[in-house]
């Protein structure tokens, strides 16, 4: 992004993002649409510091390349890249950002998370690493300063797959423990880049 723009991304607020990304999540699994289109709205607004116009129609991005990741096995995850890339590059703003590289991190991470999903165990390590190799971009910082808010959020991701796994119960602890990780990811993405 350029420099104006990660500097603006840097002001986010842990507690605000950590409480969106939670209901992201929710309405995702439970296929509530309206519920992600929201909190992408908020992502947006708080993580990137957009704009109006800007953020509706980033959010409006975000949401098409979940719908078009979401399927299971059969998403597309070329299409989830693309609209991904539009994403980035009306984040971005700048010319020392490449939009198909920070498109290609992210969708990579989660394609490291469904192989997660759908294996026998599996080791989040890999998954935190992704989520800071994405992170290392986004803010041009070195990777092991976002390596514990990566180790956050995949953990935040594996308890979140248990409560998917369980039935997607609202009233499930899970919830509350999965937004408390990504509490703790934020926080510590937030330490790292300001």
């Amino acid at each position: 992004m350029s420099r104006d723009a990660r500097l603006a991304a840097r002001g986010f607020d842990p507690v605000v993002l950590a409480r969106l990304e939670s209901a992201a999540w929710i309405g995702y699994y439970r296929r509530e649409w309206s519920r992600v289109l929201a909190a992408s709205v908020g992502l947006v607004r708080c993580g990137f510091a957009l704009s109006w116009p800007k953020t509706l129609w980033g959010a409006w991005l975000v949401l098409r390349a979940n719908q078009r990741w979401a399927p299971y096995p059969d998403n597309d995850p070329d299409e989830a890249r693309r609209l991904m890339t539009r994403f980035y590059r009306l984040a971005g703003g700048g010319s020392d950002f490449d939009a198909h590289e920070a498109a290609r991190l992210e969708v990579e991470w989660w394609r490291i998370h469904r192989d997660l999903q759908h294996a026998e165990g599996g080791d989040t390590a890999a998954l935190g690493r992704a989520v800071a190799e994405l992170y290392a971009y986004t803010y041009d910082r070195p990777i092991v300063a976002l390596r514990e808010s990566g180790e956050w959020r995949a953990e935040a991701m594996r308890i979140c797959d248990a409560w998917v796994a369980a039935g997607c119960d609202l009233a499930d602890p899970r919830v509350a423990a999965l937004g408390t990780c990504l509490l703790r990811s934020y926080r510590s993405l937030k330490a790292a880049v300001a």
